[in-house]
């Protein structure tokens, strides 16, 4: 899921364009990208795009809907209306405490139970606020259905005063969240970048984010989708030496070696699962053949 492109839950026109695109996953917003007065009007169009739409249940992409926070009147409705098949994730705006977590999957249980869900929905949390910051290992550990945490930066700076560009905080914020989710076990994904003019600003806050172990990065315009794609995916070297390690550790295991050297680096188990995730990657990307 290098890219994730926005689609706004009041502009269906704009979700078959998102399913044509060279996007990895879709996210339909009830929340930010809505106004309060339409609301009830965003869900319903949701809803009616999820039960219409044989193309979004077949397709390779991931579909995802960001729902409103649970403090908000919205939540549950949201919830029982766009848990449906062909849904992979729901996003989590604001979670606050393991208790959050564990109550929205009560919650979307029943809604799958209600709708006929076969495969159960995971739930990408958003980490935004200083006390999500802070417990983020806490909150994906919360229930086995949390895929991944993904950093708000804009939610969380903009209270404390905190500019969005400022590089430090940009970087700590993101190591954070890392750690956290690497803890956890789930993966890191990166947010969106407000200025879709920036593409060279995108480009360097994608790059931090692969640097420090993220799977991708939102995409708030289909412009930016080509840039998160080239900049997530694996390179030709990393596939290449990726492809040794797991040579030579298949032949390390037969013959009982630990540690070795390929590429002149010494290899252990670290590298060698680093390695397969890359080689797997690469061959969900037709860039290996499976």
């Amino acid at each position: 899921m290098r890219s994730k492109l926005f689609v706004p839950g009041t502009r269906p026109e704009l979700f078959a364009k998102a399913l044509a695109s060279a996007a990895d996953a879709i996210c339909l917003d009830l929340e930010d990208a809505v106004s309060e007065p339409r609301k009830d009007e965003a869900r319903e169009t949701v809803r009616q795009l999820l039960l219409a739409s044989g193309d979004a249940a077949s397709s390779q992409k991931t579909l995802i809907v960001r729902v409103n926070a649970m403090d908000t009147p919205h939540f549950e409705r949201d919830v029982a209306a766009v848990t449906q098949p062909g849904v992979h994730l729901i996003n989590l705006p604001k979670p606050q405490s393991p208790a959050h977590v564990r109550t929205a999957v009560e919650v979307i249980e029943r809604a799958e139970r209600v709708n006929g869900v076969q495969a159960p929905i995971g739930l990408l949390l958003n980490i935004e606020t200083p006390t999500a910051l802070r417990t983020a290992a806490e909150l994906a550990l919360a229930h086995p259905r949390v895929a991944g945490l993904q950093l708000g930066l804009g939610d969380l700076f903009e209270p404390l005063g905190i500019a969005r560009r400022e590089p430090s905080a940009i970087r700590q914020a993101m190591f954070a969240v890392r750690i956290a989710a690497g803890e956890a076990g789930v993966y890191a994904y990166d947010g969106a970048f407000a200025n879709i003019r920036d593409a060279e600003g995108y480009r360097a806050e994608a790059m931090l984010a692969r640097d420090l172990g993220f799977l991708g990065k939102t995409c708030i315009h289909p412009s930016q989708i080509a840039i998160a794609n080239e900049v997530f995916r694996p390179t030709d070297e990393e596939i290449a030496h990726a492809c040794k390690v797991v040579e030579a550790a298949r032949e390390a295991d037969a013959n009982g070696v630990g540690a070795y050297v390929v590429d002149g680096k010494m290899i252990d188990i670290p590298f060698v699962i680093r390695a397969r995730a890359i080689v797997e990657s690469a061959r969900s990307l037709g860039l290996l053949p499976n």
